[in-house]
């Protein structure tokens, strides 16, 4: 007799394809997981950093990374899903290795290939006096704790300005959800002949989702 699953899995590979920072060169990117409680990592790495990369002298000045992601997690309940944080940094004029941006996305819960534009931000100084000081000695506001950007708590306080954008992309596959009780396949749309199908966004292959990359709702339930 079959057994009802304890768990469901969610396997998730892609890559963080590239980056928009038109002001900074020879910059490398860092990622982690941020994940709930209830969440364990079964394969894969659950953190990692890129190679140097120099933009694009050509075009658009677009920085490639390609850095491959892969991972599985499984879970009992959708409770504090994972999210992907990404740190971005580089060298100042004084040879220092700063924060040249952070951001977070949640990892897509449909199953399928999917794509997102992670808008990053940067900590700003609280004054003109600390700003210029912390120009002076190469020493620029940063995060102690980089996983701070995937929560809510503080970040009322925190004073910050855009910076640039980082493209990722998802290939998402899932196991036993549904045994469980959650339904994570993509919403249909009826079309004037009555045949549903799948809307553009959530298709496989399509290009970005106009899910907005930077939801901060909170986690999914």
């Amino acid at each position: 007799m079959a057994t009802t699953p304890t768990v469901f899995l969610l396997m998730m590979s892609g890559q963080i394809e590239g980056g928009d920072f038109p002001e900074f060169d020879d910059l490398y990117v860092k990622y982690n997981f941020v994940y709930g409680p209830d969440w364990v990592i079964t394969s894969g790495l659950e953190e990692g950093i890129s190679q140097v990369c120099k933009k694009n002298v050509y075009g658009n000045q677009y920085f490639v990374w390609n850095f491959p992601l892969d991972v599985t997690f499984k879970s009992t309940n959708p409770y504090g899903w994972p999210q992907l944080v990404l740190s971005v940094y580089g060298l100042d004029a004084f040879g220092t290795a700063v924060a040249r941006g952070y951001g977070a996305v949640h990892i897509p819960i449909t199953p399928g290939r999917h794509s997102r534009i992670v808008p990053m931000f940067v900590p700003e100084a609280s004054s003109r006096f600390q700003k210029f000081l912390g120009w002076f000695m190469g020493r620029r506001p940063e995060y102690v704790d980089t996983n701070v950007v995937a929560r809510g708590e503080g970040r009322e306080v925190t004073r910050v300005r855009s910076q640039g954008s980082i493209k990722c992309q998802f290939n998402i596959i899932s196991r036993d959800m549904k045994k469980l009780g959650y339904d994570a396949t993509p919403n249909t749309m009826t079309t004037p002949n009555g045949v549903s199908s799948l809307p553009s966004s959530s298709a496989p292959g399509a290009g970005a989702s106009a899910e907005p990359s930077s939801n901060r709702d909170g986690d999914h339930s």
